[in-house]
């Protein structure tokens, strides 16, 4: 007979043994017994620890800061948007955080990323983690409070470095953090785990812990309070009650769950389907943060036990819903309990090696719809009804976006058979002398219209997948899919310049504009993009599959008079990106076949320029 009790937690992958043991190192260097006067400024915001067991590394420690200054950058810092101090990253350092598709960078707490970038060029931080590469150690960064939110984008500026220099395995970053405040948005997550990197971050989070969640509230708006938080948490500080603080902690306590209230309850109603227009007007007249949970979270909920979480939904939620209140608590007590949760970590020094890592989001989100009981446990927190409903919502939108991957796996075939037929189409115009692009223009033969109608069913199949993308019903690792990169590239050098043709056969730059500008879709500037970030190439260098389009806005400028002299730099380019182009194998040869149009423009240039050109000899073949 069924009952109304939900599955028992199921242990979640659990930590190699060697892991264990870093951690608890991780732990007593973040946690020292005692704090001795550094020896050198730098050691001031981190040290270096080498350690042979149980593997050759060497650990980054980093010190946080009591200073609210640290916590919340001034209205007047540079790209710093008010009232949550959050700002673009800079994209020299981190490459990969942004969304690959439209382009748009990540954001993160900007006093952290000033803090991290003074490091890199005031301390001798990156000296020191490039001598440890040099000798093979393992890269390991941590930190407490606010050290592990500068532990985490040490972490991240490593990964981009190795990534870019192809040596990612030889020296795979390790990065733990306890109690460390969120630091980025949503897309500085979707790229994190895009990349494959939050395994790579582990957060350990004590449930009731105030500092995690304090990048929730407007930090401008709140820097007197945020600062009285701080003196509280400090070592310099006796500790007190916070009665102490007059009103001033519990006041900002109660803003803080307000604020984390109406986040979770906006992202809940995003990925439980919530169609209310209350919903699109709410960020209209409300301040919602943009701070978001990133890595892989561990609830640290007692020391035989770990709440282990990678669903970045799902930790959101519990950063609401473990904060409740319990009808008879009192704001005063729910604050100090919070407060002193955040200086609660050093048991991880003594209980890793045996604790077990508790997958409990994969229990509640197996237990059948209508079964769960009004209330659970994480730890010794009780979940009302509501939050397991959020909880495995959150679960359950996880697996969605994995089937919706899998449908998509499945049209993969489809795609293939028609690029197939395009290239059958474009051989078999090579065959009879005539560019591809040429003969599609004109649409005189069959073939041509059979090439039509494979252009739109690809068309089709491929904008479905990129409105997914931009509805985040996909997998954040999606568009990091090598066979989904390669066989975007293909679609996008074969069907493009199809594309091209049609919108100049229909004039259509006449009345929309030139179609690099106005007319190319998101189609091809997605897959182009997945093909550069996998490439790790300049962002706009793979434009071959434009080739036409430059060609068209050229010779309709010739036409419409512009003077060749006014054109020599762009038809310099085209020519040289063109050679480029051929050189790799990404343009095809029947661009210089004697028939291309292309090749009746290009000879009709000056004669001094075209003896000079770098494709004079591919024309002349």
């Amino acid at each position: 007979m069924p009952t109304d009790t939900p599955a028992p937690p199921q242990r979640a992958a659990s930590l190699s043994d060697d892991d264990r043991l870093l951690v608890a190192h991780c732990a007593e260097l973040s946690f020292p017994p005692s704090s001795p006067a550094p020896a050198a400024a730098s050691a001031r915001y981190f040290q270096v620890h080498h350690a042979s067991h149980p593997y050759p590394c060497a650990a980054f420690a980093f010190a946080p800061s009591w200073s609210a200054a640290d916590w919340a950058a001034p209205s007047t810092a540079e790209g710093a948007r008010q009232p949550f101090g959050d700002a673009e990253v800079d994209a020299a350092l981190f490459p990969s955080l942004r969304a690959v598709g439209s382009g748009v960078p990540a954001r993160a707490n900007a006093a952290f990323l000033a803090a991290f970038r003074g490091l890199l060029d005031g301390s001798p931080l990156q000296s020191e983690v490039s001598r440890a590469v040099a000798e093979e150690k393992r890269i390991v960064f941590t930190g407490h409070s606010s050290g592990g939110s500068i532990a985490t984008l040490a972490a991240i500026w490593f990964l981009e470095k190795c990534t870019r220099q192809g040596s990612v395995n030889q020296a795979h970053p390790f990065c733990v953090t306890f109690g460390a405040p969120l630091i980025g948005d949503n897309i500085f997550n979707h790229a994190v785990r895009r990349e494959g990197w939050s395994q790579c971050i582990l957060h350990f989070l004590r449930p009731l812990d105030i500092v995690p969640r304090i990048p929730l509230t407007p930090l401008a708006s709140f820097r007197e309070e945020i600062q009285a938080v701080l003196e509280w948490l400090s070592p310099q500080t006796p500790n007190n009650s916070p009665a102490g603080r007059s009103l001033v902690i519990p006041e900002y306590y109660e803003t803080l769950l307000r604020s984390t209230l109406s986040i979770a309850s906006y992202e809940a109603c995003s990925f439980m389907g919530c169609t209310s227009s209350i919903l699109g007007t709410l960020t209209s007249f409300i301040d919602l943060s943009p701070y978001r949970p990133c890595g892989t979270y561990y609830f640290f909920t007692s020391s035989e036990q770990l709440i282990v979480l990678t669903n970045s939904d799902a930790v959101l939620q519990l950063l609401f819903y473990c904060l409740q209140l319990d009808p008879q608590q009192q704001l005063l007590d729910a604050a100090a309990r919070s407060l002193s949760a955040h200086w609660q970590y050093e048991p991880i020094k003594q209980c890793m090696p045996d604790i077990v890592c508790v997958d409990y989001l994969g229990a509640i989100s197996s237990t059948a719809p209508g079964r769960q009981t009004d209330r659970a446990a994480i730890g010794n927190i009780e979940l009302s009804k509501e939050a397991l409903l959020h909880l495995s919502a959150a679960a359950q939108w996880e697996k969605q976006r994995q089937r919706n991957q899998t449908k998509i796996d499945q049209s993969c075939q489809k795609i293939q058979e028609a690029l197939r037929s395009l290239n059958d189409y474009k051989r078999t115009c090579e065959l009879r002398g005539v560019s591809y692009y040429d003969s599609f223009k004109l649409q005189r033969e069959v073939h041509d219209f059979n090439a039509n109608v494979r252009r739109l069913e690809l068309a089709g199949l491929w904008d479905e997948i990129i409105e997914m993308l931009r509805r985040r019903e996909l997998p954040d690792g999606f568009e990091a899919r090598e066979e989904w990169v390669r066989l975007g590239t293909l679609f996008r050098r074969l069907v493009e310049p199809l594309d091209i043709a049609n919108y100049y056969r229909h004039s259509k730059n006449e009345d929309t504009g030139s179609y690099l500008s106005k007319g190319r879709p998101r189609r091809y500037k997605y897959t182009q993009k997945w093909h550069e970030q996998l490439q790790r190439a300049p962002v706009g260098s793979s434009l071959e599959s434009c080739f036409w389009a430059v060609v068209e806005e050229l010779q309709a400028e010739m036409v419409d008079g512009m003077a060749f002299e006014d054109l020599r730099d762009r038809v310099v380019k085209l020519e040289s990106d063109a050679h480029g182009w051929y050189s790799s194998g990404s343009l095809g040869k029947d661009v210089f076949l004697g028939s291309s149009s292309f090749v009746a423009w290009w000879r009709t240039l000056p004669e001094q320029h075209k003896s000079a050109s770098c494709i004079a000899k591919l024309v002349s073949l």
